[in-house]
């Protein structure tokens, strides 16, 4: 959508500058890296990428879907009944020797994050100099605490949300409404900026 765009934009703009911006989202769904965005940290990671439950190998995987045995057994609805699809035609890794059962490389409710991402979005938090919190409700956990540890630090943090939150009093600035209006505007280039 054009908050997409938008963080996209302004982030190759700065580039251009010899700045920074480094988005972390807790989106599965590459929204981000479709709109041409760079430097980023998927903390819950992606839709478009399987993970072996046997040899842990993760691979890009854009098929759809991903195996035969899937097709047309897309979203579940309340009530639906088991595809009833038999383990050996279940997605599998194509890792010489492997063949080990394919899940989606997300993380699951329950499940730890990566510890290396983690520390990735820790060394990226200790350098932030300007935290921008976009579209999320504040309430899912470690992301939640990322803007106000940063805000902690004196660090200005802006809001971009269509309602407050439960950590909106701790940001500097609150930009209410639809992400896909307020961040276009909110990151334009100013007309005294220089183009580089």
């Amino acid at each position: 959508n054009p908050g997409h765009l938008a963080i996209a934009e302004c982030e190759a703009r700065l580039r251009g500058q010899g700045r920074r911006v480094v988005v972390i989202t807790q989106n599965i769904d590459e929204l981000h890296r479709k709109a041409g965005t760079k430097n980023l940290l998927e903390i819950h990671g992606s839709l478009f990428k399987t993970q072996c439950t046997a040899c842990g190998n993760v691979a890009k995987n854009y098929k759809s879907p991903i195996c035969p045995a899937l097709s047309g057994k897309g979203a579940a609805e309340p009530g639906t009944e088991d595809a009833r699809i038999p383990v050996d035609k279940l997605p599998r890794c194509e890792e010489a020797g492997c063949g080990g059962l394919l899940r989606p490389h997300v993380v699951w409710f329950g499940e730890n994050l990566d510890p290396a991402i983690l520390d990735e979005v820790d060394r990226e938090l200790a350098l932030c100099d300007l935290c921008l919190v976009v579209g999320t409700s504040s309430v899912v956990y470690p992301a939640a605490m990322f803007a106000p540890q940063v805000s902690a630090r004196g660090v200005p943090v802006a809001e971009f949300n269509m309602e407050t939150t439960p950590a909106t009093d701790r940001f500097r600035f609150h930009f209410q409404g639809p992400c896909g209006t307020t961040l276009p505007e909110a990151l334009a280039r100013h007309e005294t900026a220089t183009v580089s």
